[in-house]
């Protein structure tokens, strides 16, 4: 090989794209530091300080030198901690169930390794965040997705999962509160989806990390819908969204022991284990008080939630799709603007929406594509009250612009 051939890439890695989330926010991040006054609703990162406690818990841990390995399924009170927070919710967990991990992220990777030989099948329910079916890609399975009905609640069905399960299916991937819809399954549906996977001897993934941000419903965790379905879900969940803590890069693994035992082996052999100075950041969060604080936060994410659908239902051309009643996200369709022309362009997609939005109104939204849903864009409502006060008048300014 000389100096000028390329280096051959794997296949997985070849084609494999980069975050379409994360690459819009820094296009939208970029123009901000250029000076442009860009109103940055593509991300779902919370705009609130982390929580006091794990702070004061990290400075501790590194006065005391805390800043070794630490075991690969993580300190032992964090996990069980972590046990301890899930529980709260229904379930069984002990410390032995848990595993820690750079980031729910990083668990959802570690989840699909352990679980999927090459070509098995996961049923993945559509819209669906980004990064979903290149994690199952990487670990050699077949992402496979599920399509609610047009119009309806954007949540799939038992029939819909019966019809999509064929002999090589091997996971359910769920996802409540859901991103980008922000919908959230109730106990009844929940339960419902996983009799079907009992029945068909499929594994259930559940992704929890927006347990906490739910809104006029009941968060239900599918670990907590009895011991039968428990014995076949790998809960996911950390700490980035709740106590406002996405750079301290700590998520988790709760599984049946065995499986458990599994991807702590994973990460012994490609991480190691997470930060020793952010489990103990993540332990002192998980055992102080902060519900009050909590709650307050929930409190102003919603006031901005009814805010965000209270706006976009007054824009002809936009309509949100399904109930946005967890997570931080509305999901617009905005198909009725095709045809319609900007100033510089007629709009004939989401993403040619989005981007003219960004160009000409200066407000960064994510379009659905890559979430499985072209006709739409994702809303996030994290910044503070004012700036997404101005972006939605922005929007229903360059909405209200558009000719025929």
């Amino acid at each position: 090989m000389t100096s000028a051939e390329p280096i051959r890439l794997a296949a997985r890695a070849a084609h494999l794209p980069a975050s379409a989330t994360a690459a819009l926010d820094a296009r939208a991040k970029q123009l901000i530091a250029d000076g442009v006054d860009v109103i940055n609703l593509t991300s779902g990162e919370p705009a609130f300080a982390t929580v006091e406690p794990a702070a004061l818990a990290a400075i501790a841990a590194i006065g005391e030198d805390f800043t070794r390995y630490t075991p690969a399924a993580g300190i032992p009170q964090l996990r069980s901690s972590v046990a301890t927070y899930l529980n709260r919710h229904g379930t069984t967990y002990t410390a032995d169930h848990v595993v820690i991990t750079a980031g729910a992220k990083q668990a959802l990777h570690y989840a699909f390794t352990v679980l999927l030989e090459t070509g098995d099948e996961v049923l993945i329910p559509a819209p669906y965040w980004v990064s979903y079916p290149h994690m199952v890609t990487l670990a050699g399975g077949v992402p496979v997705e599920v399509r609610p009905a047009p119009g309806g609640s954007l949540k799939i069905t038992p029939e819909q999962v019966r019809r999509a399960i064929t002999p090589q299916t091997r996971v359910l991937l769920l996802n409540s509160p859901a991103n980008p819809s922000g919908v959230v399954y109730t106990r009844e549906e929940l339960t419902a989806l996983a009799t079907v996977a009992a029945e068909r001897d499929l594994i259930i993934i559940s992704d929890e990390i927006c347990d906490h941000w739910v809104y006029e419903t009941t968060f239900t965790s599918v670990a907590a819908l009895g011991p039968d379905i428990a014995a076949r879900t790998l809960t996911v969940g950390g700490m980035s969204k709740t106590f406002a803590m996405t750079g301290w890069r700590i998520g988790w693994v709760a599984a049946p022991a065995g499986v458990s035992r599994a991807v702590a082996a994973v990460q012994s052999h490609t991480a190691s284990a997470p930060s020793s100075v952010s489990q103990r950041a993540a332990h002192g969060a998980l055992t102080a008080d902060l519900a009050q604080e909590l709650n307050s936060r929930r409190t102003a994410l919603d006031e901005r939630r009814k805010t965000v659908l209270k706006a976009l239902s007054d824009v002809p051309g936009v309509q949100v799709d399904g109930e946005a009643q967890g997570a931080f996200f509305v999901f617009v369709d905005v198909s009725k603007t095709y045809g319609l022309r900007s100033s510089t362009h007629t709009i004939s997609s989401a993403a040619e929406f989005a981007g003219l939005l960004l160009s000409e109104a200066q407000v960064a939204v994510v379009p659905g594509a890559d979430f499985a849903a072209p006709d739409h864009v994702r809303i996030s409502y994290t910044v503070p009250p004012d700036r997404l006060a101005d972006g939605l008048r922005r929007i229903s300014t360059f909405v209200a612009s558009l000719t025929t």
